[in-house]
């Protein structure tokens, strides 16, 4: 099954855009394009919602995009950028009466542990978020009857996880890709993959890396995601890419 909608939560670096005491002509474009939130994405599939992340803007994103249920979290891997908003799940929690359901590696587990030590203690102070949480490793697995494809992926030395639900897949910190990685990211109609800008860097790839492993896959569509103010204006980057390539933007929505 593929997701009915997207929503582009946050498609910025770890600092966001504008980034703090920055001038440069992308912190200070007035352009809402530009303007961009920590990286996550909202999947509705089958009826359910799923967040891809919870970094530091969470709040403020999901109040943006008006999301009003969370059927579950899944995350990428232990960076702050990805995991310091997880205690505004405490809102969910209080409207939908019912625990949520986090899915990650240990080793995102125990950053949350020692993180959110007070939500994960046997007796919790009134109010704390309300969460099960779940293993998962490079095998698929099912959410409320949704089938998930993990995909491993380097980061500089850290692995972290992108996620295929169906024909959309959605890749984020990532500088390598192993061959039989990439095999499960064949024969989508969409693919997000992260690119912080033009230049090399260490444990991102570059807008050309991207590219050409967008072009080496084949997706239908694809999307670039967790961008630094050093890609560029998104106006005029955007004219560069090919025709089934597009620089996402917070707030963008597919519909599928």
């Amino acid at each position: 099954m593929s997701p009915s909608k997207v929503t582009f939560l946050g498609t910025g670096t770890s600092q966001g855009i504008p980034m703090i005491a920055c001038n440069c002509s992308v912190c200070t474009s007035t352009d809402e394009r530009d303007k961009r939130l920590r990286v996550s994405i909202q999947v509705e599939i089958g009826g359910k919602s799923f967040i891809i992340d919870t970094g530091p803007d969470f709040r403020q994103q999901v109040l943006r995009a008006g999301v009003k249920r969370v059927d579950a979290i899944l995350y990428t891997h232990e960076h702050k950028d990805h995991t310091a908003g997880m205690d505004d799940v405490r809102g969910f929690n209080y409207h939908q009466q019912s625990t949520i359901p986090l899915y990650a590696r240990a080793q995102v587990i125990e950053q949350l542990k020692r993180e959110f030590a007070y939500a994960f203690g046997e007796n919790k102070y009134p109010g704390v978020p309300e969460i099960d949480v779940y293993e998962i490793d490079g095998q698929p697995f099912t959410v409320q009857g949704i089938d998930i494809q993990p995909i491993f992926v380097k980061h500089y030395y850290l692995d972290v996880l992108g996620f295929r639900f169906g024909d959309f897949a959605y890749v984020t910190d990532a500088n390598f890709i192993a061959p039989e990685e990439q095999d499960k990211l064949r024969n989508l109609d969409v693919l997000v993959i992260n690119a912080l800008r033009k230049t090399t860097h260490i444990s991102h790839f570059t807008l050309a890396e991207a590219l050409d492993l967008i072009a080496e896959l084949k997706p239908k569509q694809a999307y670039i995601t967790h961008i630094s103010h050093q890609m560029g204006l998104h106006a005029e980057v955007q004219k560069e890419l090919p025709s089934n390539v597009s620089l996402a933007y917070d707030g963008l929505v597919l519909t599928l």
